[in-house]
């Protein structure tokens, strides 16, 4: 149960800091905007997505927050990393950028086995 919690803990704090904590400090900078206009997307996109992120990092980290919720943050995030990819590769072809965003993906689908692990050991304990 120690190691489950440790690896879940983990890896959210990694999505914590790259897609809550990074998009909060530095969306509004000029480089961050031409990023977003430079994938073909409106500068409103880039805030609307910013505010999503930050509302889903906090939903997974806040521990009363109910299960169904969490799931839909999870999800948020999965196709978030997809179009990402996607985007990237669209744009720019076939390079680490476009399977940047697959790194993480493959951190967030860490935390969310081993969130059900964590929580199939909580019912398991009432």
């Amino acid at each position: 149960m120690k190691k489950a919690k440790i690896i879940f803990w983990i890896t959210t704090i990694i999505i914590f800091l790259f897609e809550g904590v990074m998009p909060a400090l530095f969306s509004q900078s000029q480089e961050a905007k031409e990023g977003i206009r430079h994938l073909g997307y409106p500068e409103y996109f880039g805030n609307a997505l910013v505010v999503f992120k930050i509302l889903g990092v906090l939903i997974l980290v806040i521990p009363s927050i109910p299960k169904n919720v969490k799931e839909w943050a999870y999800a948020g995030f999965g196709f978030d990393f997809i179009f990402a990819s996607i985007s990237y590769f669209v744009i720019k072809g076939v390079g680490f950028e476009a399977f940047f965003p697959l790194i993480f993906l493959v951190i967030l689908a860490i935390s969310y086995i081993y969130y059900h692990k964590i929580e199939r050991y909580k019912n398991i304990a009432l």
